[in-house]
């Protein structure tokens, strides 16, 4: 490499420094002004959020597959590397072309401030998180190649470089403690948190029966009947999770109905509640895959709000919205007719996690999440398939959502190796609001067995089952079938989730020693 080529070289390195130091001061004051002022307006939540809005139904499926509940730190990460590679090649463009490079990082701020303003229940401060981003990026990195450039004709000297690395570094050190600042903030302002732990529920009018005592077959790897609520998977399309105070919280009610109902967080609680055990299901969730989930709920029926706002005979859906813009399409009968369809504001006996709705959302059995279980729920809007549409449903899956019947085999785990004698094949198996009357299993595609069928909490959860097997050594193909409590047998048929849920039977391969 010739001396030229190699001073070429240590120039784009550090104009490229220059843009990434640019890029991570502004992104990180931005970050301090969302805490500070408008935490839903974070640039990276904002731009992630617009991501996650314009992204094509596939590409859900692809990264929830990949990535399963860490699919948002996995985007997150992702966009963070697309700024550093694209802020590097700014401080480039800069270097080469004056202007060229202010004006790419100052593009992103206004791409900022524009989707956090269009995004739904966006605040009077919005626009302010990106402006200083975008601002800031772009003052610090003209200034910064500044220093790089030849004056009067001369070339940058030792001295000049030196300085140009200070003001690098420290650029990018002040930006770390910016966003350690942010952090900070945020957590200063998380009075939300400190408000639902003090939070005491009232005890339920209805409670709901203790889990039979044969529901849980205590057989190490099997999922738990009852999920804890650290363990609940978490599907939804927030970046930023809604803080939402109970005090400032109210549920409105309206459409096509005989009157406007508005309930505030004080009158739900003093409603006569009821618990219930529900299992959740994404509609995400792969064959034999892990998007699922059951807890014990307290909330206060549906139908009975739609019965204090009097619902049209001509209506046939309810359309919910969230606190951060979120809709999902209800089919009516499913919340008027005798299922445990819940405004929720409690999860296994205690106030709602703020990552699964607090403080309130909704649960109803048998239809999977994307089209029931509104999180941070603050309006029903009772309407027609026909005049709305959902967040979900606009992106290609189907309107309504019922839960197909499925099953899953937990143990022996894919690819385990297991040794011969005698073992258990177990797992679980669901339909909510049908029920399931029995498991089937085959080895090896030979005879179906009849599986033990665990005690079922109710029709609306999921159940357990095994079967008793003598390994012989070798590999072995496992597949389940579950049978629903119409005598409908799970379907062999292979689809994928998209547009209305996974189905086929699950199967394990595993080796015998």
């Amino acid at each position: 490499m010739t001396h030229g080529a190699g001073s070429a070289r240590r120039d784009r390195l550090r104009s490229a420094a220059a843009g990434l130091s640019a890029a991570l001061l502004g992104v990180a004051l931005g970050e301090l002004a969302a805490a500070l002022v408008e935490p839903a307006a974070s640039p990276f939540a904002v731009i992630g959020g617009g991501l996650i809005d314009l992204a094509p139904s596939w590409a859900k499926d692809v990264a929830i597959a990949l990535f399963g509940t860490g699919d948002k730190v996995a985007l997150l990460t992702g966009i963070a590397i697309v700024l550093a590679v694209v802020a590097a090649l700014a401080g480039i463009a800069e270097r080469r072309w004056s202007g060229a490079g202010a004006a790419v990082l100052g593009a992103l701020g206004a791409v900022a401030v524009v989707v956090a303003l269009i995004r739904p229940g966006s605040g009077p401060f919005a626009w302010l998180p990106g402006l200083v981003a975008g601002l800031v990026s772009v003052i610090v990195l003209r200034l910064l190649i500044r220093r790089l450039r030849p004056v009067a004709g001369l070339a940058p000297d030792h001295e000049d470089r030196r300085r140009f690395l200070l003001w690098t570094a420290g650029a990018a050190a002040v930006g770390l403690v910016a966003l350690i600042g942010s952090s900070l903030a945020r957590g200063a302002t998380r009075s939300v948190e400190a408000v639902r732990a003090a939070l005491r529920l009232p005890s339920p009018a209805r409670p709901a029966a203790a889990v039979p005592a044969g529901a849980e077959l205590d057989i190490p790897g099997l999922a738990p009947v009852v999920t804890p609520n650290a363990e609940f998977y978490r599907i939804d399309t927030a970046l930023i999770v809604p803080r939402v105070d109970p005090a400032d919280w109210s549920l409105r009610i309206h459409g096509m109905v005989d009157r406007e109902v508005v309930l505030t967080w004080e009158e739900l609680l003093a409603l006569p509640l009821v618990e219930a055990d529900v299992t959740l299901a994404c509609v995400s969730n792969e064959v034999g895959g892990s998007l699922i989930g059951t807890a014990r709920w307290l909330g206060y029926p549906v139908r009975e709000m739609l019965a204090r706002a009097g619902v049209d005979p001509d209506a046939d859906m309810v359309l919910s919205t969230s606190a951060d813009g979120f809709t999902a399409s209800t089919p009516l009968e499913a919340l008027t007719d005798d299922r445990d369809a819940l405004l929720a504001v409690g999860m296994n006996g205690e106030p709602l996690p703020l990552e699964h709705g607090f403080p309130v959302r909704m649960v109803v059995p048998g239809l999977y999440g994307y089209v029931s279980a509104t999180k941070w729920v603050t309006q029903l809007e009772v309407t027609r398939f026909d005049r709305a549409a959902a967040y979900w449903t606009t992106r290609g899956w189907s309107e309504r959502g019922p839960v197909k019947l499925q099953s899953r085999i937990d143990v022996p785990r894919p690819g385990q190796r297991i040794d011969a004698g005698d073992a258990v094949i177990a797992g679980m198996a669901w339909q909510q609001h049908t029920g399931i009357e029995g498991v089937e299993v085959r080895v090896d595609e030979g005879p179906w067995q009849r599986a033990e069928l665990a005690a079922a909490i109710s029709a609306d959860t999921w159940v357990q089952w095994r079967l008793p097997w003598t390994a012989e050594s070798g590999a072995h193909t496992i597949e389940c079938r579950a049978v629903n409590a119409e005598g409908e047998t799970q379907t062999a048929d292979r689809a994928a989730p998209v547009p209305d849920g996974a189905q086929g039977w699950h199967r394990v391969e595993v080796t015998v020693a």
